[in-house]
């Protein structure tokens, strides 16, 4: 039996609440009026679609269907669900493919999401986003690699708009050459970073570069600390040795690598052309990839799914950036400590992609991520 997606799972609606209520009247009603045989002709024909991105004709239906039934009375049924506005012909000739609303009415009442990933693939997306020496925007960005290679779609996150100003930074000794840097940001997200020590670098100068920096944080922007640190070096006033001094300065290179501006990364974007077949096709995925750098593509996806508990799908024209590429979006936000969203990380493929691997894979690498914010 299909598992209750939209008990599971918070899907996206058209960005109009005027429209979102009127094509969720459409879906329930169009659901009622299928009777059990339409109802399989119609999952049969999404899923052969979803596997092939290609039209499906009668015969091929006629075939995979459970009950024995003919090819005419699938063109009949077939008729039926392209007069309700749920299947079109994309050009002349026998095969049909899904409209945009038979797409929703599938994801919302139809499709069979288990949730279960391999135990192979949870190890590969836990083991990507460690986050033992590496940057939270590192870690992101890795993230979203592996999404977009597990997916075989393009994957995309935001990253989070991290408070300017830090509360604490502590250099914590490893090894003999290395040294853990900590950084705490005003909002308590924490940014953990290894660094080489030089030879010879007594634990006092780790306490002594902390507590320098801690002192100069308290009170001050960015900007006013890096400003102040810089004067004080050049200027000889710091009373630090050169081992303390070349900790403080390292700090404050991690410090400002470390605070991302809000920012959206995309991998796997060359996964978007493998489905191009013309050069008008190619023109639409071009002018996507020049709205995903935009800076209110950026503010537009943290915003719709700021009110998301999981999983949202955009399918086609319900996402401005998709009106025209024949693309879909998955995605699901991650939130802080606060449980306020911070950002959302997702995948980017054809109308056809597989939405039911593709929901739990998304859903649960924003989990991973959340826990490392935790």
């Amino acid at each position: 039996m299909p598992v209750d997606v939209q008990r599971r799972y918070r899907f996206a609606r058209t960005p109009s609440s005027a429209k979102a209520a009127k094509f969720a009247g459409f879906c329930q009603s169009a659901l009622q009026q299928m009777d059990t045989r339409s109802r399989e002709i119609f999952r049969s024909l999404v899923d052969a679609y979803l596997e092939t991105g290609q039209p499906i004709g009668s015969r091929t239906l006629s075939q995979r269907v459970e009950t024995a039934l003919s090819p005419a009375t699938v063109r009949g049924v077939m008729a039926d669900l392209e007069a309700a506005g749920l299947l079109y012909a994309p050009h002349t000739s026998a095969g049909r493919i899904p409209t945009v609303s038979g797409l929703r009415l599938f994801v919302n009442g139809l499709l069979e999401v288990s949730g279960a990933l391999s135990d192979g693939e949870r190890e590969n997306i836990d083991s990507q986003c460690a986050g033992m020496g590496r940057s939270f925007t590192e870690i992101l960005s890795q993230a979203t690699s592996t999404l977009s290679g597990l997916s075989q779609q393009a994957g995309l996150v935001v990253s989070p708009k991290v408070e300017k100003n830090l509360k604490h930074i502590e250099f914590v000794q490893l090894a003999a050459d290395r040294a853990l840097v900590v950084m705490v940001s005003a909002s308590g997200q924490v940014e953990n970073r290894i660094i080489p020590l030089p030879p010879g670098t007594p634990p006092a100068s780790l306490i002594q570069a902390g507590n320098f920096l801690n002192a100069r944080l308290a009170g001050n922007t960015l900007e006013e600390t890096r400003t102040s640190v810089k004067n004080e070096i050049a200027s000889k006033r710091a009373q630090l040795d050169s081992l303390t001094g070349k900790l403080v300065e390292d700090g404050m290179a991690l410090w400002t690598d470390a605070v991302p501006g809000g920012s959206l990364i995309v991998r796997g974007q060359a996964q978007l052309l493998q489905d191009i077949n013309a050069i008008e096709d190619l023109e639409r995925i071009r002018h996507l990839f020049e709205a995903l750098e935009t800076e209110d593509c950026v503010l537009n996806l943290v915003e719709q799914t700021t009110t998301a508990e999981g999983v949202q799908i955009f399918i086609g024209a319900e996402h401005d950036l998709f009106r025209d590429t024949a693309c879909s979006l998955v995605i699901a936000p991650y939130r802080d400590q606060r449980q306020n969203v911070i950002g959302a990380i997702g995948v980017i493929g054809p109308r056809h992609m597989n939405y039911a691997r593709i929901i739990p894979m998304v859903d649960y690498t924003s989990q991973v991520i959340a826990k490392l914010l935790d």
